[in-house]
């Protein structure tokens, strides 16, 4: 929908709305221009079916049906589902303002899922692509700076399992260098504690006396050439720098090392719950996707013992 078509009062409502996710739920850039997105078809959906939208409180049971037919057809259910999730979390927040009675969208069916198992990288193809700052800074590729900081970006990434987001936003005064655990702020602001790793923190210790312009409190870790704090995008193209000098899939994301974090803590005996708590997953059943991999070592050491497999 052109925002140059909306009323005064969906101005106000979408601006109150975008505020409110970004200064109290903290929420990403990226997921405000998806609820954004969301709502802005809803409400250009509303027109189209006869109505300007223009009053949260007056969308009927029939338009969310229809509306949910009709995006069916016209996206993936994963998509439907980010949609609906975005507009349902603007009418919870319609209904908290005043602004309706109810939100119309609580308790509608949706199509399942499926859920694809996550891609991971083997315990060799990690070593491998760490080794790469090393490679590129003997080779003359790469300065002393370059080496050690995206060096620590992939041992952070890995040792901590932290979201690209998380680790960008990371402080000195979050890391506890006495006992190598770093208190990061994840999805909806939730706080949670991550023990790094020996090789992080001797990573991070080496960076910082030797590259880190600045290291108090509220100094970050991650940092570009002049000092400044580094964006997603740019790891995730540094990123690709490195997938190409171990030889690995260019289509590997940064979130990908964090599927192979959980699914090694998990095929090395880690306690399911437990490794929920280090990513900071809400619900158990978000972590127990990685459980397929020990799973599959399991019946594969099942089928080699047993004399009846």
């Amino acid at each position: 929908m052109d925002t140059e078509n909306l009323s005064t009062a969906q101005r106000q409502w979408l601006d109150a709305f975008e505020n409110w996710l970004e200064k109290e739920r903290q929420y990403s850039p990226h997921t405000l221009r998806n609820y954004r997105a969301a709502v802005l078809g809803f409400w250009e959906w509303l027109r189209l079916d006869g109505g300007d939208g223009g009053d949260p409180d007056s969308v009927t049971p029939r338009q969310v049906r229809s509306f949910l037919v009709d995006r069916q057809r016209a996206a993936s259910r994963r998509t439907l589902h980010n949609q609906v999730s975005g507009i349902r979390v603007f009418f919870r927040y319609a209904v908290r303002q005043g602004w309706a009675s109810k939100n119309p969208f609580t308790g509608v069916s949706l199509p399942k899922l499926d859920r694809p198992l996550p891609k991971f990288l083997t315990e060799e193809q990690i070593r491998r692509l760490l080794d790469g700052p090393r490679r590129l800074l003997e080779n003359g590729s790469a300065d002393a700076f370059t080496a050690w900081r995206d060096l620590l970006i992939l041992e952070l990434l890995y040792g901590g399992g932290f979201r690209v987001s998380e680790a960008v936003a990371l402080n000195y005064g979050q890391i506890d260098t006495a006992t190598g655990v770093a208190r990061v702020r994840g999805k909806g602001n939730k706080e949670r504690l991550c023990p790094i790793g020996r090789a992080a923190l001797a990573c991070l210790l080496k960076f910082r006396a030797d590259h880190a312009p600045a290291s108090g409190v509220l100094d970050p870790v991650l940092i570009d050439a002049r000092g400044k704090r580094l964006y997603p995008r740019m790891i995730q193209l540094l990123l690709k720098r490195y997938l190409a000098l171990a030889d690995l899939p260019m289509d590997l994301t940064p979130h990908k090392i964090r599927h192979s974090y959980a699914t090694h803590l998990l095929n090395n005996g880690a306690d399911l719950r437990l490794v929920q708590d280090l990513l900071g997953h809400a619900n158990l059943s978000t972590t127990q996707v990685y459980t397929h991999v020990t799973i599959d070592r399991l019946r594969e050491a099942y089928r080699q013992a047993h004399p009846r497999a």
